[in-house]
């Protein structure tokens, strides 16, 4: 099922037309600048703004900007799974992994291959999968859940908040 909404995410990617970003607005105009500079490198960006600011529309136009663009742009919803279906959604699971895990299935990660992961409200994610996702963000390598292989993926990682994340360190 993930392989097919994968599939059905990238197919429709391509019916979309692209959004305008165009804006005479100063502040508009250093926001395109600067996602201009950012699509010349794979740094991982976190787009932060209240709900319904178009963050999701500025990382896939980053995504259209950069070398990735030929790749896929895989979206994640963070705070509409829980905490092990984020996980397995995420990184993928092995056979076995947990009730209902009938058959090995790459995560999102894997679907990325060569492209863009975006991870909508990632401020959503437990701490303990914020470290897992930490050690795929610095190394880019992961585990599928209940397997011991580590597994690499070359994908940039484009996030968001509305979340201001500054009040919220311990």
């Amino acid at each position: 099922m993930s392989e097919r909404v994968g599939e059905l995410e990238s197919q429709l990617s391509q019916l979309v037309p692209d959004a305008s970003l165009e804006s005479s607005s100063p502040k508009m105009q250093a926001v395109l600048a600067l996602l201009q500079r950012a699509a010349g490198s794979d740094a991982t960006v976190l787009f932060r703004g209240e709900s319904g600011t178009g963050k999701g529309l500025l990382a896939r136009t980053l995504h259209q900007l950069s070398t990735r663009k030929l790749g896929p742009f895989v979206t994640i919803n963070c705070p509409t799974l829980s905490e092990q279906l984020l996980a397995s959604e995420l990184f993928g699971h092995a056979r076995g992994a947990f009730t209902g895990a009938v058959k090995d299935q790459p995560g999102r990660v894997e679907q990325a291959e060569g492209g863009t992961l975006f991870l909508d409200e990632v401020a959503e994610m437990s701490p303990p999968l914020q470290g897992q996702l930490l050690r795929f963000v610095q190394e880019k390598q992961f585990e599928r859940l209940g397997e011991g292989k580590t597994r690499g993926a070359d994908v940039r990682v484009l996030s968001a908040t509305n979340r201001k994340l500054e009040t919220e360190v311990c």
